[in-house]
């Protein structure tokens, strides 16, 4: 028996719903967002940063989350490969590698943009910082340069790929002369008050978070930064000169009241986005998805 047109109509109205649906997702651009949902960090809960995120852009974006390691098959299918929590990459050195290589040879979109000079390659920027007198802890990477670094009983030997303190160990002057440093830097150690962040997207500042006692690292309190302080910041968010991305600078507090610069995170920053208050996070979700779709809409 053939079917009335008005017992077809519940049905026309399904299809044009869901053809509609279908062009509002074909509108939205597509995201690619890497990260490690399992990587455990002392202090930190990198996954519910990332679950965060991804809910508050799912309005604005079609989302896809995978483990940078499986990005490849990936990477061409979507308008932009955000690259966030995943750890350290000397983890997965040469899946990065070849990631990065990809990134800068081919049409793909990343964000943050892959061509960062500071910890994104390493931290052979802090030596060159040295050398052209930035204000940072004082670092160098040859026993012959120990002249460059203000004398001290202690040293602090860092692995150049290293991130969340790994490979990093305190030794005397005298351990120094007599150990290996290859691949590794060395800076003095420094007795310093406090540490302090910069956050920043794109070239604007977002917020500062600090570290009151010094002996817990991620036990983190807003802090309200001096002009002096943001000059200090932006000093090396011009010196990267990184076209678009998340930066995260990290200094500490001489006992004699000056900043050095601790290190350049450029390549995806933890963000302690639970530690600020519902005004200022839903400020950089905002300022976040803005900047997504600038990079986007700048490509075309």
């Amino acid at each position: 028996m053939a079917r009335s047109n008005s017992s077809l109509r519940p049905m026309l109205y399904l299809a044009e719903l869901f053809n509609g649906v279908m062009v509002t997702m074909k509108e939205k651009r597509s995201i690619l967002y890497l990260t490690d949902l399992y990587f455990e960090a002392k202090g930190r809960k990198y996954y519910e940063e990332d679950l965060f995120l991804t809910s508050r852009l799912r309005s604005d974006f079609e989302i896809l989350i995978c483990h940078p390691c499986d990005s490849c098959k990936f990477e061409n299918a979507v308008d932009l490969v955000i690259f966030r929590n995943a750890g350290p990459v000397m983890n997965y050195k040469t899946y990065f590698d070849a990631f990065k290589s990809r990134i800068n040879s081919t049409n793909i979109l990343s964000y943050n943009s892959m061509q960062g000079r500071a910890d994104m390659n390493g931290k052979d920027y802090l030596i060159e910082m040295t050398r052209e007198g930035y204000p940072v802890i004082p670092t160098i990477e040859k026993p012959e340069d120990l002249y460059r670094l203000p004398h001290t009983d202690q040293y602090m030997v860092k692995l150049k790929n290293g991130a969340d303190s790994i490979g990093m160990h305190v030794v005397s002057a005298a351990q120094l002369l007599n150990i290996d440093l290859d691949g590794s830097i060395v800076q003095p150690f420094v007795d310093f008050v406090y540490e302090v962040s910069f956050y920043f997207i794109d070239e604007d500042f977002q917020y500062a978070l600090y570290a009151p006692d010094k002996s817990k690292r991620w036990d983190l309190a807003l802090y309200e930064p001096t002009s002096q302080d943001l000059g200090f910041a932006r000093k090396f968010i011009d010196w990267n000169a990184l076209s678009h991305g998340i930066q995260r600078v990290d200094a500490c507090r001489t006992q004699d009241g000056n900043l050095l610069l601790v290190e350049l995170e450029d390549l995806n920053p933890y963000l302690s986005i639970d530690l600020l208050s519902n005004e200022l996070r839903e400020k950089f979700v905002v300022n976040f998805r803005d900047s997504l779709s600038k990079t986007i809409e700048a490509r075309k």
